[in-house]
């Protein structure tokens, strides 16, 4: 998976588990050691080579227990990209999935999200899509610059209802009169003000019995690791 990544030019960074072990060969000045990713005997006869990744390992506190998390990632530079920067952007990786629901549910909101049967056809809606995505999140982060908030911290949905209703006002709107009614939705976004998110949580444990997990119960479904500023103690990586 890696070496795809890599070969597609992207850049990674993921939690690898326990049991993969990294033996450190340069330890960097944030904590962060440089390491190997060795290709096994099957990818060494399609021509892979190993791949030198670093070594990201901190600690967090959740559910009152100190949890040693170890990431890797391809971007070795150390003093550009810092370890506590790497670790604090890979516990908002689930972004994304807000980002999807904002696309699938919210801006299309029809049972059939591309509707044009041709391949160029189809392309052009997507684009336009996109655009319009960026249009309502350009429009929140300008609001957000007029209060002390985070654009995440204002709702999609809300806005998405905003600009429906005064499209016809902008559409009947003389000219001169525009600055004004840009004003006023601005304005408006930026009341649409969303209570601080709750953690999330996703306990290791099934409801079948006779696994390796243990058994779900209610405390799993509340016990959830609460937002908090990262303060990561780095472990040291060699002794």
């Amino acid at each position: 998976m890696v070496e795809a990544a890599l070969a597609q030019k992207c850049h990674i960074l993921g939690r690898i588990p326990k049991n993969v072990k990294f033996p450190p060969v340069q330890e960097l000045a944030d904590g962060s050691y440089l390491s190997w990713i060795n290709p096994d005997r099957k990818s060494k006869k399609k021509g892979a080579t190993r791949i030198q990744v670093r070594v990201i390992e901190y600690l967090i506190l959740e559910q009152g227990e100190e949890v040693v998390y170890r990431l890797i990632t391809d971007l070795i530079d150390y003093e550009m990209f810092p370890s506590l920067i790497l670790a604090d952007e890979y516990h908002w990786r689930w972004e994304i999935e807000n980002t999807l629901s904002e696309f699938k549910t919210h801006l299309n909101a029809r049972k059939t999200p591309i509707r044009s049967k041709k391949p160029k056809l189809v392309v052009q809606e997507i684009y336009g899509w996109l655009l319009a995505h960026w249009a309502v999140r350009s429009l929140i982060f300008r609001a957000s610059t007029t209060t002390d908030k985070s654009p995440l911290r204002f709702s999609f949905t809300g806005t998405l209802r905003i600009l429906r209703r005064a499209i016809s006002q902008f559409q009947q709107a003389l000219p001169s009169s525009l600055p004004y009614f840009f004003s006023w939705l601005i304005s408006e976004i930026a009341d649409q003000i969303i209570p601080p998110r709750l953690g999330r949580t996703n306990p290791r444990v099934v409801k079948k019995p006779r696994s390796k997990f243990k058994a779900r119960k209610p405390i799993h479904r509340t016990g959830f690791t609460q937002l908090q500023p990262l303060t990561f103690a780095v472990v040291s990586s060699i002794a």
